[in-house]
């Protein structure tokens, strides 16, 4: 009997196991075929994705100003690094915590308002931060922060080294992946999904809705500055792009393309728009529509995404 009940009670199944293994055994040996920068740049913003994920495909909040993170975390970062001089694990850390602090000060703002009121928020919130940006000295205003030294990995590895560095940033989407993982698959995660099915009745039971929304705000805003920092020394560049309104238009695309509420479609969603952005460059402004009209197709005939649609089809197959 208690086999059973262990087996039962195990959320973490076969197919997600062997989805993350295909994962891992991709980005491993993928820098054979593809270059290694794209792939780097897939990772960060998969890694954005998924923080954005867990915010409004597990905990039903809808974030219009999560670029606020992203683009903080990697100007401190970028600053921490090239200014302070720090190695690029305590530049990465640096820019994480930046990002963890100003998700507790926006959250405390945003996180009593629901729906709507509470995107609204994020939004105005996300813009104020764009033009602090824009005007602060440290930032480097609309040239940003550039020529950011990538340094030395605990003082040993050259992170200078594209492999290296390669392997830096898989390391640290890795993390971030698993961390969220495991976040989902929590008691805490559980009651997130309550509260994203139905507040009212998980009130009743006795939780603290606000509180479980303001620590998720938290945690996704957390993962996606750390998605900013480490973008900041692939590329050896902090700009007001990535603190732009448009990078949170961005991640909400890459999420519902992917399938907002499973833990791989955000992944996948980042690397479909990064791809688009990368390989269609030549064609100007008509990349804008292109994304447009896979949006379009996506919400029309992929309502969970194309991963939550497979997903569901495996689901009804096994």
């Amino acid at each position: 009997m208690s086999n059973e009940i262990t087996t039962t009670s195990n959320p973490v199944n076969r197919t997600q196991l062997m989805a993350f293994g295909v994962m891992v055994l991709f980005f491993v040996i993928a820098p054979i075929w593809v270059y290694p920068v794209f792939l780097m740049k897939v990772m960060c913003f998969a890694l954005f994705a998924c923080a954005f994920n867990l915010l409004i495909g597990f905990g039903g909040l809808l974030s219009f100003g999560h670029a606020m993170f992203l683009g903080m975390a990697g100007y401190v970062s970028a600053h921490a690094a090239k200014v302070w001089g720090v190695s690029p694990e305590l530049a990465v850390l640096c820019g994480t915590l930046s990002a963890t602090l100003l998700a507790v000060v926006t959250g405390l703002l945003a996180i009593r308002r629901q729906g709507i009121y509470f995107a609204m928020i994020t939004l105005a919130l996300s813009q104020m931060v764009f033009f602090m940006c824009l005007q602060m000295p440290f930032t480097g205003g609309e040239d940003g922060i550039q020529a950011v030294p990538q340094g030395l990995l605990f003082g040993a590895v050259d992170l200078s080294v594209s492999m290296n560095m390669y392997m830096f940033v898989l390391a640290i989407f890795l993390f971030g992946f698993v961390a969220i993982w495991r976040i989902v698959h929590s008691p805490f995660g559980q009651v997130l999904k309550a509260i994203r099915e139905n507040q009212d009745r998980a009130i009743s039971l006795g939780y603290d809705v606000d509180h479980y929304k303001f620590l998720a705000f938290v945690l996704s805003g957390t993962l996606a500055g750390m998605a900013g920092a480490t973008k900041a020394l692939v590329f050896q560049l902090a700009s007001l792009t990535d603190v732009h309104w448009s990078m949170s238009g961005e991640v909400v695309l890459m999420t519902l393309v992917g399938g907002m509420g499973t833990l791989f479609g955000p992944v996948f969603g980042a690397a479909v728009i990064v791809a688009m952005q990368n390989y269609l460059a030549q064609m100007g402004a008509w990349v804008t529509i292109i994304q447009g009209v896979i949006f379009v197709l996506c919400v029309m005939a992929f309502r969970r995404g194309i991963i939550g649609e497979l997903a569901n089809w495996l689901r009804k197959s096994l």
